[in-house]
């Protein structure tokens, strides 16, 4: 497919003042009412007078809820360019989307999108005759019951897959008899966080917690457990494997490894550190037995195949390694190091009994090819400096298929053959995008303490340095997680009118290990926000922009990190948006699984250090009456079971009491959508239209078509 440049024409960005918009937003926000509640940490007397709003099921709740989105509606609605910008979004996505196709029993599968449906179909192809296996667009005719995983069987006769319905981390799982397409057997319930693994064809793994007592959306869940549900009977029959009170953890999961001969347990109690665990299949009532013990490492089984164990750790290696053992002997003393550590993170896949030494280089992919005894076979040529996934296959396979993406360039699906080392094009993106129009790149800024921080910045070529460019600052710095490139249609859409889009890998993400992880946990979380702080403070020293057209975003641990930010510095932003955020710092441990953020946050019960640590940057905490804050739009969902919609209430409704300033702080909160995963594409552009044109409106910008 050839990749097109851009036909239709560009919306042009002109400087107007805002005196000449059509309308201005007259600060009536519906009423939020007080109450007296004062919660004492460590002789500390802390007022939380919205804690009413944390009560999803009441009806003052829902109407509180109802009364802030007629209002956000309203002046979203009035923006007189708002309607041209989703136009804009509804044509640029509008083109086919393919996954990376894998084999399940003789049929290659793949997920396709025509262009704007909301959400992706399964599709599967067998001697060149192509059918649908699974469509999501029939779960529900709103589009927002998604289908959210699904595992076959070896022999590919049967497979089990996973619903979530309006975004809820609480899903269903259905079994399938592929051939037939008949479901077999009854729906399991109330099942979350959980993989879904097989054994042989008899019944799976899965995990779940006990369904809480009171609102199942934010209520506190426990003790995680993995249950074996053996086919042909009912849910309540199924067997606890691990968990539950006895072995009480928050995570639980299991999987069966490839050859069928090993179900590999972890265990842990927050989102870093786990147990590993192990038991032989292949022998009657087989003991469960101890790999690793603690939360102080993680470890990970990917592989297994002639009694040997294939672990990557980060036991004495902070950037990870691959060790091999063998399952007899499982233990630490016992490992046998065959692809060491380096300066950068590494993950492994594997697929054609070859291994795939994925690192993260400066917040880029390299990637290299080792046979199972840890010998370099080649490093595989990638198109650029971006984001290559995949890498993953059956041990009988020949050729696997990747993915790499950039911030100027579309997805596209290479076909790679294990043996000669040559990447084909499979698919090529027919978006309408020319990127020989734009330029992506790295640079490196000093943040508060002397670290360097990698950023790379991103806009279409000529683009002036004058101080003038809309620009949108990204970040997240959180739970190792590691921001890479990949493409966007809704940046295009503010990129090919001169936007300028920054993303900063700030500290506490995993761009370079667990060290730069630790380095923005709990009494270190403030290097964080400086980070964030010293990335905006360099495109405005470096001209790409000044506080007037300076826009900073981010969602769940990412809204903490704008909250935050917005809070300790609202003179540097022009406008924010915190989505989904971890706003609460002394409660957000009370809800659904928080407790296990403790390794990164840290809560307030844990001693009065670490309560006045948390209580001196937590957004919610920090709004101060009569201050300037930034124009801002919260956004959060009604089914948000990770990070409690309750969250974004609260904070949304003390910016509300204590602007201090003309800047609009609104809440926009999604109906029957969760914490982002599996929303349909029309919510999708919906929620990127409002943000652009809200941005755009409020630096005092239009366009023209």
């Amino acid at each position: 497919m050839k990749v097109l440049s851009l036909c239709t024409p560009f919306l042009v960005l002109s400087m107007t003042a805002a005196a000449q918009q059509p309308w201005t937003f007259n600060g009536k926000y519906p009423e939020t009412k007080t109450i007296k509640q004062n919660d004492e940490f460590f002789g500390t007397s802390v007022s939380d007078p919205y804690r009413w709003l944390e009560d999803d099921l009441s009806a003052e709740t829902q109407d509180w809820v109802k009364r802030q989105n007629e209002v956000t509606q309203t002046y979203l609605g009035r923006i007189p360019f708002r309607d041209d910008i989703e136009k804009r979004l509804t044509e640029l996505w509008n083109y086919e989307k393919y996954s990376a196709p894998f084999k399940e029993g003789g049929y290659t599968y793949y997920y396709k999108n025509d262009g704007l449906q909301n959400q992706y179909v399964l599709y599967r192809e067998k001697g060149g005759k192509v059918e649908t296996f699974l469509d999501p667009n029939k779960f529900s005719k709103d589009g927002t019951t998604s289908l959210a995983g699904i595992n076959f069987t070896k022999d590919g006769s049967l497979c089990a897959f996973q619903i979530s319905e309006g975004g809820s981390d609480w899903r269903k799982v259905i079994v399938l008899d592929t051939k037939s397409g008949k479901q077999l057997g009854d729906t399991l319930m109330d099942v979350k966080f959980s993989g879904l693994s097989w054994k042989g064809n008899d019944g799976f793994y899965y995990s779940s917690y006990d369904k809480p007592k009171g609102s199942q959306l934010s209520a506190q869940t426990q003790y995680h457990k993995l249950f074996y549900h053996k086919m042909g009977t009912q849910q309540s029959s199924d067997k606890l494997i691990f968990g539950g009170e006895e072995t009480p953890r928050r995570y639980v999961g299991g999987g069966v490894t490839e050859d069928e001969k090993y179900l590999v347990i972890t265990a842990a109690n927050a989102t870093y550190g786990n147990e590993l665990y192990i038991q032989d299949l292949s022998k009657k009532d087989a003991p469960i037995v101890t790999i690793a013990t603690g939360f102080e490492n993680e470890h990970d089984v990917v592989y297994a195949e002639n009694g040997k164990l294939y672990i990557v750790t980060n036991l004495k290696a902070p950037n990870r390694k691959l060790v091999v053992t063998d399952a007899a002997t499982p233990q630490p003393d016992n490992w046998k190091e065959l692809i060491p550590q380096t300066q950068f993170p590494l993950t492994i896949s594997t697929s054609g009994r070859k291994l795939f030494a994925q690192y993260l280089k400066d917040a880029v992919s390299e990637v290299h090819q080792y046979s199972l005894d840890g010998k370099k076979e080649r490093t595989i040529t990638l198109p650029g400096l971006g984001t290559a996934s995949g890498f993953s296959g059956k041990r009988e396979e020949t050729e696997i298929y990747y993915s790499y993406t950039s911030y100027v360039y579309p997805p596209t699906i290479f076909k790679y053959n294990l043996t000669s080392g040559k990447s084909d094009v499979y698919k090529k993106s027919n978006v309408n995008f020319d990127p020989s129009l734009y330029e992506s790149k790295q640079v490196f800024y000093t943040s508060e303490d002397g670290t360097q921080i990698p950023m790379i910045v991103t806009h279409k070529k000529g683009v002036q340095l004058n101080s003038k460019n809309p620009t949108m600052l990204y970040g997240y710095g959180g739970f190792s997680v590691s921001l890479t490139p990949s493409f966007s249609v809704s940046n295009l859409v503010f990129m090919e009118n001169g936007g300028v889009y920054a993303v900063a890998n700030l500290r506490g993400g995993g761009e370079y290990g667990d060290t730069w992880h630790d380095q923005g946990t709990k009494l270190q979380k403030q290097n964080v926000f400086n980070d964030f702080i010293a990335a905006a403070q360099y495109l405005i020293d470096q001209k790409y922009t000044s506080k007037d057209y300076l826009a900073i975003s981010g969602g769940s641990n990412g809204g903490l990190l704008v909250g935050a930010c917005m809070t300790q510095r609202p003179d540097l932003f022009r406008v924010a948006f915190p989505a989904v955020g971890v706003l609460d710092m002394l409660r957000y441990h009370k809800f659904t699984a928080g407790a296990g953020w403790a390794y990164d946050y840290g809560t307030a019960d844990d001693n009065a250090e670490m309560f006045g640590y948390l209580y001196k940057y937590s957004p919610v905490h920090n709004v101060k009456k009569g201050t300037c804050y930034p124009s801002t739009m919260v956004t959060t969902a009604d089914h948000d079971d990770r990070v409690v919609p309750a969250h974004s209430f609260k904070f949304a409704a003390a910016l509300q009491e204590g602007q201090g300033c003309n800047n609009p702080t609104l809440i926009r909160i999604e109906t029957k959508a969760g914490h982002g995963a599996g929303k349909p594409t029309s919510m999708i552009i919906d929620e990127q239209a409002d943000k652009w044109a809200f941005m755009l409106y409020n630096m005092g910008l239009t366009y023209k078509r």
